[in-house]
């Protein structure tokens, strides 16, 4: 017999397939980034790449993760919200961190553009992460769309993110030239 959670989640299953597949290719299109960058003829700055690039992985990463614990086969939906809820305070915890590298580093200087999409919607993104967590440990069925935007926010961020930092190092490279 299916037990209720199993049946909630499993409306999910194509949803997060999608977004689980996209978050996997996508986290291995970042190391073709960091390979542009690095064949650039730019000057690298461990700092900027941590405060600007590795964001993208880590997120790509988190949406990753959600896909594969929302897709188990969970009897009830407090198991899966305590792993969600753990990784949104770890996200969280780590957009303060790239706050901190982001104010730290010198190889650039963040525009307004920069903080909204590497510190705003990251951190509005976990915490609605948070907030779907808390409600998915109260069995309502109103939290899996929370986690659910979460996720595509993230998935958004990294690809914007990505693009991003591809276009700045072409158009920096060809003003060089």
């Amino acid at each position: 017999m299916e037990s209720p959670a199993h049946a909630l989640l499993s409306q999910w299953e194509s949803f997060w397939v999608i977004v689980g597949s996209s978050a996997g290719g996508l986290t291995g299109l970042m190391f073709v980034v960091v390979a542009l960058v690095r064949e650039s003829s730019l000057p690298r700055n461990p700092d900027s790449i941590n405060a600007f690039g590795t964001p993208n992985v880590l997120h790509f990463v988190a949406v990753l993760l959600l896909a594969a614990v929302l897709s188990a086969p969970w009897t009830r939906l407090k198991d899966p919200a305590h792993v969600v809820g753990a990784t949104a305070l770890a996200g969280i915890v780590y957009v303060l961190v790239v706050l901190r590298r982001m104010r730290r580093q010198s190889g650039y200087t963040p525009v307004l553009e920069d903080w909204i999409w590497h510190q705003i919607l990251p951190m509005i993104a976990y915490a609605t992460l948070f907030v779907g967590a808390a409600g998915l440990s109260h069995d309502q069925p109103w939290a899996l769309f929370a986690i659910g935007a979460a996720a595509l926010v993230l998935l958004f961020v990294g690809i914007h993110n990505a693009w991003d930092t591809v276009a700045y190092v072409v158009a920096t490279e060809k003003d060089r030239k």
